[in-house]
């Protein structure tokens, strides 16, 4: 279904104060999103969601929460937990209150950029040089030229270790048994996830060996000396 659009109430509640009462007006991010076309966005995403089904997240709150994310060279994770304890992201976001819990599960950002693809990327990309325009905080000179940063933004990477090079190889060559027809007694898929998973819980402790062993005595352990 079509996303739910971020209305202010006319009254104002007894018990909570406006993010707009709280927070810095002189602040960039509060000057900001008074400055992006809002109205546009939600133009030219809404028609990509569907008439049935459950109300879709704000579109505000999804195209604010990755301009968010590469303004402050975070990930779909830390972007979304951020947000709750940041109010100005909150009022960046299209916010009226100030909220406790997280907006939207992380994997919605992966969804979202799914939904509206390339094309609407560089749509966000050009809205967001249109409002620097506007603002005069970009000129146009500076567009004639283009300058690309190579650097690395930190990922969730699985590092290749050899615990995981061995349940790697393990589910491959169990694939490779069923892909030739040959039966196996077991495969070792659901004991191989649960040793790989007690690996990674494993931390030997620094300067301790990794098992007590008994000195030449066979008093105390070497370690315990």
């Amino acid at each position: 279904m079509r996303p739910r659009k971020q209305e202010t109430s006319a009254c104002d509640d007894l018990f909570r104060m406006r993010l707009e009462q709280m927070l810095d007006q002189r602040h960039a991010l509060y000057r900001l999103s008074g400055k992006v076309d809002w109205s546009a966005v939600e133009e030219r995403f809404g028609g990509l969601y569907a008439e049935e089904g459950r109300p879709g997240v704000p579109i505000r709150l999804m195209v604010g929460l990755h301009y968010l994310k590469h303004a402050f060279n975070e990930s779909d994770e830390t972007v979304v937990a951020r947000w709750v304890e940041n109010p100005y992201w909150q009022y960046f976001c299209g916010e009226e209150y100030f909220r406790h819990e997280m907006p939207i599960d992380p994997s919605q950002m992966t969804r979202f950029r799914d939904r509206v693809g390339d094309k609407g990327c560089e749509f966000m990309l050009g809205l967001t040089v249109q409002t620097g325009l506007e603002t005069r905080t970009v000129s146009y000179a500076s567009l004639s030229v283009v300058n690309i940063d190579t650097t690395v933004q930190d990922k969730a990477i699985a590092f290749p270790t050899d615990a995981r090079l061995y349940h790697k190889a393990r589910g491959a060559l169990v694939r490779i048994a069923q892909g030739m027809g040959i039966g196996l007694r077991q495969s070792y898929a659901r004991l191989s996830k649960v040793a790989l998973a007690k690996h990674g819980r494993f931390m030997p402790m620094p300067g301790k060996c990794n098992a007590p062993s008994a000195n030449r005595s066979g008093s105390r352990p070497i370690w315990a000396e």
